[in-house]
Formats: structure tokens, sequence, C-alpha cells
């Protein structure tokens, strides 16, 4: 009996630390891609000394999320930026200016990279 309860209770903190590991990590992306893509992003990570800010290249705005949370903020904001600035049209990637001009056309690959665009940025 305490043996089946010792070995349930290191189960179940096993378990439930890689639950909590797996929610703390940001999303995957396909890297070609993304990398890509990212060259166009508004948003850059900075470092400072209190942890990570995130700067918007366009109007030189800081958010200063807590450690844990500034991947996962810098994922929502690209994703939202994304939403609104990019569109797939064949097989490739358009990205837009504020005037709705193309600024750039990445060709899509692979159909991986075509599922992690519908998936991450929900083009």
């Amino acid at each position: 009996m305490k043996k089946g309860l010792l070995f349930g209770l290191i189960a179940a903190s096993l378990i439930l630390g890689t639950l909590s590991m797996k929610r703390a990590m940001p999303d995957s992306k396909e890297e070609r891609i993304y990398q890509a893509i990212k060259i166009y992003s508004p948003y850059i990570l900075e470092k400072r000394i209190g942890g990570l800010a995130i700067v918007d290249k366009r109007d030189g705005k800081k958010e200063k999320p807590s450690a844990n949370e500034a991947f996962h903020r810098m994922d929502e904001l690209e994703k939202t930026w994304g939403k609104n600035y990019l569109s797939v049209e064949g097989n490739q990637v358009l990205i837009m200016g504020e005037n709705n001009q193309t600024i750039a056309k990445i060709f899509i690959q692979t159909q991986k990279e075509r599922e992690f665009l519908k998936n991450f940025y929900g083009i």
C-alpha cells in the first residue's frame, strides 16, 4: 500500500511537471519560412537587465512582460500582425505594407510550411 502510494505520487509529479513544461514552451515553428517572415515583422526582442522587452519598430513602443511570458506574448503579437499583413496566394506568402502594397513574396516549399502558416498565423 505504501509503495503504491509512493509510486503514484512520483508518477503524478512527473506528469504535472511534463505538462507545465509543455505549456511554458512557445509554439513550434517551421524555421525556414518563419525566419524569412520574421525579417518583416515589426516586433523585436530586446535584452535588458530585468529580462526581455518587446519593441515595436514602427513607433518604438516597448512592452515588458515577465520572463516566463515574453515568448508567448511575442507569439501573440506576431500572430495578430500576420493575420493583418500576410496572405497566401498559390505557393507564395505575400507580405503587405501599411498601404496594402506587397513588400515581399516568399515561396512555400513544403506542405508543413503551408500548415504552419495556417496554424500559427491563421492564413
